[in-house]
């Protein structure tokens, strides 16, 4: 039997309270990584650690707000300083704000999408790349962006799409500046996941069962593993050739 991928190897993974980022902490956990589930409810990344647990993995979690410096710094530093080194970072931390058309969209709502979808990966990204560089065998970082924004449009998510495109721009910019470092950056874009994110306003999983048949060629949404499965590929050996790739996992959605 081969050794797990990731034996040996400290992964975080933000926003790992819920949903996809999650599914990506246990996916390592699986995997052999030591994982530090970050996020800002600490009851939410308990029971990703719990569940981790449960499977055998080596889980811990930490609170953090990755739109804040500060608190993105010391994460990092933190992770480093207790396990020895930051083998693998996934910044999945995002919120969905609007709903409805970009003029009737409140400031707050766009600052608050902005702050935590955009600013909060590159503050991670400058966080975690300036471990990393001092590491011998450097690192691997994978942002979570979407089908929607560089790859498509749809109405009423103009704001979200917007902070989608800007991650995969940053992604693309920051593989190329800090691959000479040994730091290697990619991203995941997902379409419509088995998430509470792709819920419409009181539609039923049922319901969305039924509307995803008709609007992807896949004709569901994807698990939430699935996505976790392209994370991992992207952050593992297996994709040393891949520098800033996007990884579109949305059924066929953007064809």
């Amino acid at each position: 039997m081969s050794a797990p991928r990731f034996s040996g190897r400290t992964v975080l993974v933000t926003g790992a309270g819920s949903g996809i980022g999650r599914a990506v902490a246990l996916a390592f956990a699986a995997e052999g990584a030591r994982v530090v589930a970050a996020g800002r409810r600490i009851a939410a990344l308990e029971e990703t650690v719990a569940l981790a647990g449960r499977a055998g993995g080596r889980t811990v979690a930490r609170v953090a707000d990755v739109s804040r410096a500060d608190e993105t710094e010391a994460l990092v530093r933190d992770v480093a300083e207790e396990f020895g080194s930051l083998d693998v970072a996934v910044n999945n931390a995002g919120v969905f704000r609007g709903g409805g058309p970009l003029a009737g969209m409140p400031e707050a709502d766009w600052r608050e999408l902005f702050d935590t979808n955009v600013t909060g990966v590159f503050l991670a990204l400058r966080a975690q790349v300036a471990q990393m560089r001092t590491q011998p065998r450097g690192g691997a970082i994978v942002n979570v962006s979407s089908n929607l924004g560089r790859h498509k449009q749809a109405p009423d998510v103009t704001a979200y799409a917007a902070s989608k495109a800007a991650v995969t721009s940053l992604t693309r910019g920051a593989a190329l500046e800090h691959i000479a470092d040994g730091v290697r950056i990619n991203s995941v874009s997902p379409g419509p996941a088995d998430t509470a994110m792709s819920l419409r306003p009181g539609e039923t999983e049922a319901e969305r069962a039924v509307r995803m048949k008709d609007q992807s060629p896949l004709g569901r949404v994807a698990a939430t593993r699935e996505v976790a499965e392209a994370v991992l590929y992207l952050a593992s050996d297996a994709a040393g050739a891949l520098v800033g790739t996007d990884l579109v996992v949305d059924g066929g959605a953007e064809l």
